[in-house]
């Protein structure tokens, strides 16, 4: 039995990017050991100053590394607790002739793959090394070195197609199903659609038969199927049937938590904010926020202007759907007016992610746009904001991330609408077809 734990161990070299993702990551590698190197420390120095989630995250792993401070972190290692490995820091190495040949530049990069490096020569007999970070770049350098690297897989989704088919069709066999479904304000029993796979809470559905087609949604409550019917909301008409659904679900009052997928111009911000104009009595503030992720990575300080001017650019996008919808009324409209005097009293408000960090929204209708540039302990920290009687909505394209170190498995959105799906207050409509234009729906899909 020994033998076999011996052979199965491994030991982990982590990169400063995966600390950054995830300060407590050491702690998810079970019986494996874990090295930080000396360089991974020297960086998250530069980070622990600021407001951005990342320097949060830096701050948190030095406390975590305070608490399990010793000599035997530089010596040894120092255990994870029972039936976990050991954390230890390896100070700097020097590279091998063939390191030095292929990476002369002395960057904290390559002091780090260094490290693997040496630890990989040092062990290559008895345990496998491995490099764990966020930078394909890098994993593609230390495995031209013969270094195995993988990106961290603890947050990844593993199943991304179910986050495609959020919506469900299927043909039913029982003609009168889909006229009771809709003639019935209780709704219809779920057994009478003879569905191939038990439904999760709050399921959307397109029912077809011989005669007809009908859509449904799945009250995990009431175990019954009831009709979802098209609405107009605050101005806007849902023009196809993921958008009917979107609707649906930012309306129901016994949905907390939404998350709305999609391509861009499949009108996923826009259904959100008119629904919550259309809810405004029920909520004391409406927020519709979004993260700050300068093209380029280049800082808004680089911009003009003070804070407001500053972050205007990137807060634009908002103030278009906002515009969209009060075209929809002319400029004596009542409602019209309603949106305008929601702005200036600060009932509606369009502000960056930032500046809600740390708050306690009560009563708070809360629409997180581009959601899939957050990582998942992002979307942790904002949902653990919510207080009693808040709503929270989160939009986002899991194909158009703009982040280096986050994709289609690993970003916040998808993690959120894979682990929170069958949850009965949480609902997830992934939007298909793009309703801003023909031109802009032809170069989402061919370019």
């Amino acid at each position: 039995m020994a033998t076999a734990v011996k052979k199965s161990r491994k030991i982990f070299v982590l990169d400063t990017n995966v600390l950054l993702h995830d300060y407590k990551c050491m702690h998810n590698f079970d019986e494996h050991d874990v090295i930080v190197p000396i360089t991974v420390l020297e960086e998250l120095d530069r980070f622990k100053k600021g407001n951005d989630i990342i320097n949060y995250h830096a701050r948190e792993f030095t406390r975590e590394l305070d608490k399990l401070s010793g000599d035997k972190l530089f010596n040894g290692g120092l255990s994870l607790g029972r039936g976990k490995g050991k954390l230890s820091i390896e100070t700097g190495r020097l590279p091998s002739e063939k390191f030095s040949t292929s990476f002369p530049e002395n960057t904290p990069d390559h002091r780090i793959l260094a490290i693997a490096e040496y630890l990989h020569l040092k062990n290559r007999a008895k345990y496998p090394v491995i490099l764990i970070t966020k930078d394909i770049n890098l994993r593609m350098k230390a495995k031209s070195l013969g270094i195995m690297a993988q990106d961290y897989h603890n947050d990844m989704v593993q199943n991304i197609e179910d986050i495609y088919e959020s919506v469900k069709s299927n043909d039913v066999d029982d003609h009168t199903v889909i006229s009771d479904m809709y003639d019935s304000m209780e709704g219809v029993p779920v057994r009478r659609f003879g569905l191939k796979k038990p439904p999760v809470a709050h399921q959307y559905y397109i029912f077809r038969n011989e005669s007809r087609s009908g859509l449904g949604h799945y009250d995990p409550f009431n175990k019954v199927i009831n009709r979802v019917e098209k609405t107009r909301t605050y101005g806007i008409d849902p023009r196809n049937a993921e958008q009917t659904f979107a609707l649906d679900a930012l309306s129901r009052p016994e949905i907390q938590l939404v998350a709305l997928t999609g391509k861009a111009g499949t009108g996923k911000t826009l259904l959100a904010l008119a629904a919550a104009i259309h809810q405004r009595k029920m909520y004391t503030q409406i927020f519709l926020a979004r993260p700050i992720i300068p093209l380029g990575n280049r800082d808004i300080g680089y911009l003009p202007g003070d804070v407001d001017e500053k972050i205007g650019p990137y807060m634009q996008p908002l103030f278009d759907n906002l515009s969209v919808i009060k075209q929809k009324f002319k400029h004596q409209s009542k409602e019209f007016s309603r949106i305008e005097e929601m702005q200036q009293s600060e009932k509606l408000l369009i502000t960056p992610l930032a500046y809600i960090r740390g708050r306690s929204l009560s009563r708070v209708f809360f629409i997180v746009d581009e959601a899939q540039n957050l990582t998942p302990h992002e979307v942790k920290t904002i949902i653990t904001r919510a207080g009693e009687g808040t709503k929270m909505v989160f939009t986002g394209d899991i194909q158009q991330i703009d982040s280096p170190y986050l994709d289609t498995k690993s970003n916040g959105l998808t993690y959120l609408a894979d682990r929170l799906k069958g949850q009965d207050i949480f609902a997830h409509v992934h939007l298909v077809k793009g309703e801003r234009s023909y031109l802009a729906d032809l170069a989402s899909d061919l370019l």
